[in-house]
């Protein structure tokens, strides 16, 4: 396929990668019409040569020195001026004394973080990173730590009104944590800015604060919400009705809860400590909270004030049940999710400015995920608009979601190099990459996560560019090995042995059939059923799953196992693994048929509805901690 003259060269110009490869290792090559669509959403014009031209020289004309320059300590940093003194200034005020080289460089200091270098006339804002992140071995003594993976929503609480809570998920990570566990990973837990029956916790509205609705009341004020309650009958009933419902109402359950929440203010506004931390939380939170607030409460029907309400009840929450995730023995503690983009109509985006990605979606190519590649419909911030705000929002926003976590999972991190993107309306083959500054997101984290001493996992599945790993490994960012795609060249079953040790070990994902569900092939009925696979599509992949199975068993215990004895060998050989941490999904503990997520599909398959089971859970669930824990005990030095 041609490409119309100087297309290409502007459209690499501006960061879009003309030419990739597949999953499958075959070259491909972006279409003109597609480009040329990508760079009307970015706002440079390319229909003619001269406009080419010109978009170019803009272009050229434009950039300009970074606010922000990253560096790793000890490397040389462009000091502007050549065999000169300078002056290292830190963020704190304390200062450090240098000299450029002949080619106007000075060594970056040894000390971390933010620093401004001044050199004669020149000045130069600098982060300075580590060598490599905060890591499991600087948090946990254990040789070969495990965990758990909680969806929040998923976890019934006493008194949760339907949706998971705080003091659910802490009660989980005390059980975790007595069972010898170093940590509770939960799902995305950002403000969605409104709750629909599609609701998703990876199409958030502000990333940078929390859904309310897991607000804990009776944890938090005891008998006083209790006796609100009391006073309100019906709304007690509703409650107690979505709590036991198998599937979440998101609408009716996100209005239960903040009518709850309400009457609740009313009943503790004479609670002087309360009221004195609010106040506290509100000074803290400073203009981006006050932002996020007058933005999002209107939209939701609220006054400012209970919407406030909300969000210091939530963000006390997931404090206390952080700090019961460590006295519980937990290393680690609660891992959190940062989620790849949020809401283009979201209170995020509206704070973005001039660093929002406008007019264009993110998505992915076609991958093992989805045959037919995805638009998943949220944007993120512009690599130009990043650099040109000196990283402000992703510093933010790094800040925001490390709070109060031990750790964090970067949803598609393979995003920090290259995002497939997508203009708005347009199908997920009418996309490209476009590059983003990963060395300088890298440095930004590693201060970051030492900062917060909070570890890094990377998703590194799919359509993955070459080198990336060993990149993200080499900077202590953990990658994720998953047991359905750990295999060689041939398609077997890697051996736990032969596992990443640089990686989280799992063995599945909210995005994959569990391992009951994959057994049954419960996700090719589905897909079978909405007629992506035809009668004979269904017949091929259910040959495939089934020669998938009989691998599987060999590779574990060399012979056919059934669906008991095969789950309950599949956490052994995952929890075998050399892998630095090594997270079992709840659902596949208690032996959980339905998928969490059918990648695709909106209101057709319970994503992100399916509550855990209450009933003979306890003995499964033991069994495989034991099981899970025994196995991570075993692992070799």
């Amino acid at each position: 396929m041609s490409t119309q003259p100087g297309l290409g060269t502007l459209a690499e110009a501006v960061g879009l990668a003309v030419d990739w490869v597949d999953i499958a290792g075959r070259p491909q090559r972006v279409d003109d019409a597609v480009l040329g669509a990508i760079l009307d959403a970015l706002d440079i014009p390319n229909a003619t040569p001269a406009q080419r031209r010109e978009a170019l020289s803009a272009l050229g004309s434009h950039r300009q020195a970074p606010l922000l320059r990253t560096a790793v300590v000890g490397t040389p940093v462009d000091a502007g001026a050549a065999d000169a003194p300078c002056v290292w200034e830190h963020e704190d005020g304390s200062r450090e004394d240098g000299h450029t080289n002949a080619a106007g460089q000075a060594t970056a200091p040894a000390r971390p973080g933010y620093w401004t270098l001044a050199c004669r006339a020149h000045t130069r804002h600098v982060a300075v990173a580590p060598l490599r992140c905060f890591g499991v071995h600087d948090a946990v003594s254990r040789a070969h730590p495990w965990g758990l993976v909680l969806q929040p929503y998923a976890a019934r609480g006493q008194h949760d009104g339907g949706t998971g809570d705080t003091a659910a998920c802490a009660a989980w990570a005390r059980q975790a944590g007595a069972a010898g566990a170093d940590a509770l990973a939960l799902g995305p837990v950002h403000a969605a800015g409104g709750m629909d029956a599609d609701y998703s916790p990876y199409f958030p509205g502000d990333r940078r604060f929390l859904e309310a609705v897991y607000a804990a009341p009776v944890e938090q004020f005891g008998d006083a919400a209790l006796q609100v309650l009391e006073r309100h009958p019906a709304l007690r009933e509703q409650l107690a009705a979505l709590r036991a419902a198998p599937l979440i109402d998101w609408p009716a359950a996100a209005m239960a809860k903040w009518a709850w929440l309400g009457a609740v203010r009313g009943a503790i506004s004479e609670d002087a400590d309360a009221t004195s931390d609010l106040q506290r939380f509100v000074s803290d939170g400073g203009p981006a909270l006050a932002r996020h607030v007058a933005f999002v409460h209107p939209r939701l029907g609220l006054s400012s004030s209970l919407y406030l309400f909300g969000q210091w009840m939530v963000s006390r929450g997931w404090q206390r049940a952080q700090a019961q995730a460590r006295a519980s023995g937990m290393g680690l503690g609660l891992i959190a999710d940062l989620a790849v983009g949020f809401d283009p109509a979201g209170a995020e985006a509206d704070a973005a400015g001039g660093a929002l990605l406008r007019g264009l979606v993110l998505g992915a190519p076609p991958d093992r995920f989805c045959a037919a590649g995805q638009v998943w419909g949220v944007t993120s911030y512009s690599p130009h608009g990043l650099a040109e705000q000196g990283f402000a929002p992703f510093i933010a926003l790094l800040r925001a979601v490390m709070r109060d976590r031990g750790g964090i999972r970067i949803d598609h991190i393979l995003g920090w190099q290259r995002l497939w993107v997508v203009p708005d309306g347009a199908g997920a083959g009418q996309g490209a990459y476009l590059r983003y500054p990963l060395q300088d997101l890298l440095n930004i984290a590693a201060i970051e996560s030492w900062r917060s001493r909070c570890i890094v996992i990377g998703e590194d599945l799919g359509v993955v560019p070459p080198g990336i790993r060993q990149t993200l490994a080499a900077r202590g960012v953990l990658g994720m090995d998953v047991l359905p795609f750990a295999r060689d060249e041939n398609g077997g079953f890697l051996s736990p042995g032969a596992w990443r040790a640089d990686a989280v070990a799992m063995t599945g994902t909210h995005d994959l059939p569990t391992l009951v569900g994959w057994r049954r092939g419960l996700d090719l009925g589905w897909r079978h059923r909405l007629g992506e696979l035809d009668e004979e599509g269904l017949r091929q992949q259910a040959a495939e799953r089934s020669a998938d199975i009989a691998r599987l068993d060999e590779a574990m215990k060399g012979r056919a196992l059934d669906e008991i004895s095969g789950r309950r060998a599949a956490l052994e050989y995952v929890g075998a693994s050399p892998a630095a941490l090594a997270l079992l999904p709840v659902e596949d503990a208690l032996g959980m048929a339905g998928q969490v997520n059918l990648p695709g599909t909106v209101g057709v398959h319970p994503n992100w509805r399916q509550r855990l089971p209450t009933e003979g859970v306890e003995h499964t669930l033991e069994d495989a901690m034991q099981r899970f824990a025994t196995a991570r005990a075993q692992v070799g030095p």
